[in-house]
């Protein structure tokens, strides 16, 4: 599919969900490698929202674009990482005038809205399916760097029931070809600043147990994110440790987007679908891990998403 999709293509733009995390960037770049290496009569641009310092650790994360030329065609658009049109953000104008689209994808909530899809919610992450469609031999280790962190990335370092042994076979794969992988991990994911540090312990400290003890909550104002000196890409890994709790089923971590405007994060462990939870409030993701955009204070929020994991609990 994407090889005779590239063939007929002379420009093409690659664009992931807003707020990109390990996996959009790792099979963006990927894929964006990929094309730029193999296919040099292409002309190929890579759309995302300014990321994090840590994953400036992918070489080539230079080339990334956080703005477009509306007035910009292109032959072919591949959405990466991406459940819905609309959270392509600002590339999204891009991704309407193109010519030919192509989504790859793994979000359960993914309502196949390219020309072309590749979308199979059993996957681990949206890197993993990228390798699937890549020729192997023309893979190189840059490449294979990037597929394997959005891998590591999505599955919690290998951690998450999303991990299939598929996706142990695939990473062993990219491991062949010779990246240091404990530098990428330790670089991307396991290491933080003093403010990362300082804003998961506070998250922790003023979490709350609640529904007998089966979901945990913690959340933070915009006026302390303000305080501490982070941003939203300063908060990931605060739901995935609060979901480490003994005893919690469910997760939950919101932030304030603007006021009385949150945006919050659900993690599962065993039984609760929080892709049909987010859902219900206009977000989505996966089985045991999505996201949506909520109004309210935080008890108004904490509220409406109990009632909605209480249907689902009350049923085991």
């Amino acid at each position: 599919m994407l090889n005779k999709m590239l063939q007929k293509a002379q420009t093409v733009a690659i664009g992931g969900h807003e707020r990109p995390d390990g996996d959009c960037i790792g099979s963006c770049m990927g894929m964006y490698r990929y094309i730029k290496n193999n296919y040099p009569e292409i002309q190929v641009n890579l759309y995302l929202e300014p990321i994090a310092d840590k994953f400036r650790f992918i070489r080539g994360t230079e080339d990334i674009l956080s703005e477009i030329d509306e007035e910009k065609r292109y032959d072919l658009f591949i959405s990466l990482d991406c459940g819905d049109r609309a959270r392509l953000g600002f590339s999204e104008p891009l991704f309407c005038s193109a010519a030919h689209t192509l989504c790859i994808d793994h979000h359960v909530s993914n309502g196949s809205f390219a020309e072309e899809n590749y979308i199979f919610p059993d996957a681990s992450s949206a890197s993993e399916l990228v390798y699937e469609l890549l020729d192997k031999d023309k893979i190189t280790k840059e490449i294979a760097e990037s597929l394997y962190m959005g891998i590591a990335h999505d599955t919690g370092i290998f951690r998450y029931s999303c991990a299939s042994p598929k996706t142990y076979r695939v990473a062993a794969d990219l491991l062949e070809y010779g990246f240091d992988a404990p530098a990428l991990l330790d670089s991307t994911f396991s290491e933080k600043t003093y403010a990362q540090n300082q804003v998961m312990g506070r998250a922790l400290l003023e979490s709350i147990l609640f529904m007998d003890g089966k979901c945990i909550a913690s959340s933070f104002k915009k006026e302390q994110m303000d305080y501490y000196g982070v941003t939203p890409k300063d908060l990931d890994g605060i739901v995935s440790q609060l979901r480490l709790t003994k005893g919690v089923e469910v997760a939950i971590f919101a932030y304030e987007l603007a006021a009385d405007v949150y945006k919050v994060s659900l993690r599962s462990k065993s039984y609760v679908d929080v892709n049909k939870v987010a859902s219900y409030f206009g977000g989505g993701g996966h089985v045991r891990a999505a996201g949506c955009t909520m109004p309210g204070t935080i008890y108004d929020v904490l509220n409406n998403l109990s009632g909605r994991i209480a249907m689902q609990m009350e049923q085991e």
